[in-house]
């Protein structure tokens, strides 16, 4: 597992830098159950939650032993290169990245989007990129807590305040949930024992369409986010998983009441090709396959926001205003959305989830 996990950090293309952003050591070795059936085709009652931690232990599975990465297309600002300034006129030391977000402080423009939660593997990830967090100032979202919903015994498995007292910390829903019998009354329930700042609805069509048995109806779901922002009392953010958020679409969820819009733009985990590689019906897999590369790059998305929703060459998002936060797939290529104004930018992937090995 340690080789299969420098290989994915040092030899794929997409991640090969993002070991530098955080120096950490290598992630112990950890064994994940195989399930030969996807639990989540067994429809009693009973077997929902079942079916929902074991689907979180194939995704964890599929991150860090299948090729599941963008091929064909990436986040687009790899055709940006920075000019270079040989006279910069300031004092390196007095630099001071931090920036306000959402009525906080981070200690950088960065973060740590939304992995997952559900199994003891998925509570060794998220402590440990809490404490990164905590250690760096950065902000964190913890994984879809739909499972903690039907299992609340696995709700240890997202709880990271014991370690990160002070992160800017996002709860995760699937919006599409919100037509599953999921209402306000669920939100706050995630949000509060969870302790978080902020609700993440990933937007996630793609997928469900993909996924064994997955959650299709996306009908009037508009209308609904609405509904949850007026009435939920921390801010909401609308989040893509991989395949982006046109601008178009963006200003729908910003007039909904959405407070900031997480791009997650194409480039680096396919969602589409992890839900494939799970897939027992030939035609799901081939879906998959289909549209593995299928997704919005997130510089085209910034070229065009610029002149749609943040006019102006200054125009920066502040602690009250809304911001997105585009899915970056190398350090090399971290600056850049912060650079044109996005902030903060982020990522997710398996791979980050490195600490020493003395971490608990």
């Amino acid at each position: 597992m340690l080789r299969k996990l420098a290989g994915v950090v040092e030899g794929d293309r997409h991640t090969r830098n993002w070991a530098t952003v955080f120096v950490f050591n290598a992630m112990q070795s950890t064994n994940f159950p195989t399930h030969t059936v996807p639990s989540d085709v067994v429809d009693s009652p009973e077997a929902i939650g079942q079916a929902t931690q074991n689907r979180k232990a194939d995704h964890l599975r599929a991150c860090l032993q299948d090729d599941v990465q963008f091929r064909q297309v990436s986040s687009g600002f790899d055709r940006y290169r920075f000019e270079h300034c040989c006279l910069p006129e300031l004092d390196r030391s007095a630099i001071d990245p931090r920036v306000p977000f959402l009525h906080k402080s981070l200690g950088a423009p960065f973060l740590i989007s939304s992995m997952t939660g559900g199994t003891d593997q998925a509570q060794q990830i998220n402590l440990r990129l809490a404490a990164a967090a905590q250690k760096w100032g950065f902000a964190m979202g913890v994984g879809s807590q739909r499972v903690a919903v039907e299992r609340p015994d696995v709700r240890r498995t997202f709880a990271v305040r014991s370690v990160a007292p002070d992160i800017l910390l996002f709860a995760n829903l699937g919006a599409v949930q919100l037509n599953y019998r999921y209402g306000l009354e669920h939100c706050q329930e995630l949000v509060d024992w969870l302790e978080a700042d902020a609700l993440i609805l990933h937007l996630n069509p793609l997928q469900e369409a993909v996924q064994t048995k997955g959650d299709r109806n996306f009908a009037g779901l508009l209308d609904r986010i609405a509904a949850l922002c007026a009435a939920l009392p921390v801010p909401v953010i609308a989040k893509e998983v991989g395949n982006g958020i046109s601008s178009a679409m963006a200003q729908k969820l910003l007039a909904a009441g959405v407070k900031a819009i997480d791009v997650a733009g194409a480039g680096g985990t396919s969602w589409a090709k992890v839900e494939s590689v799970r897939a027992l019906d030939p035609k799901q897999r081939r879906l998959g396959e289909t549209f593995g590369d299928w997704g919005l790059p997130t510089a085209d998305w910034r070229r065009e926001s610029r002149r749609s929703m943040w006019p102006g060459p200054a125009a920066r998002p502040g602690p009250k205003s809304k911001a997105c936060a585009p899915s970056i797939p190398s350090n090399g290529d971290w600056a850049k959305p912060s650079a044109t104004g996005a902030c903060p930018p982020q990522t997710a992937s398996p791979p980050f989830a490195k600490l020493p090995p003395r971490f608990p």
